[in-house]
């Protein structure tokens, strides 16, 4: 499966921004798919994940109750909706895919995306 994500920019603190990942070249119901994020400096983190049904969800602590992700099967896509976005937010947003169960762990994720910047300023 090919991913691609898009919809980073900039965006003051408090404010709200959505991230999208479109996937093709396979039946995007097989995969379980996640977000992370890379700071500058920093190693690529877990944010948020979602089931193959998207019936099951699960996030990092420290974007509870502000990002939701989703995903639409019928198109093809995953998302991450973000809110009251923090300066600490700022990375580079990849989604990634893995067959059958999903995980938090970067190394478990074989598809990647190319990353789309997201920008949180003061």
């Amino acid at each position: 499966v090919q991913l691609q994500a898009r919809g980073g920019g900039l965006v003051q603190a408090g404010g709200s921004l959505r991230v999208s990942c479109a996937a093709s070249g396979s039946i995007l119901t097989r995969y379980a798919m996640a977000w992370f994020r890379q700071a500058p400096g920093k190693d690529r983190e877990f944010v948020a994940a979602i089931s193959r049904s998207g019936d099951s969800t699960s996030y990092t602590d420290s974007v509870k109750g502000r990002f939701t992700i989703s995903r639409d099967n019928a198109k093809n896509l995953v998302y991450l909706q973000m809110n009251s976005l923090e300066r600490e937010d700022t990375a580079v947003y990849y989604c990634a895919a893995r067959m059958w169960v999903a995980t938090m762990r970067v190394d478990d994720y074989v598809f990647w995306g190319q990353g789309t910047q997201v920008t949180v300023s003061s």
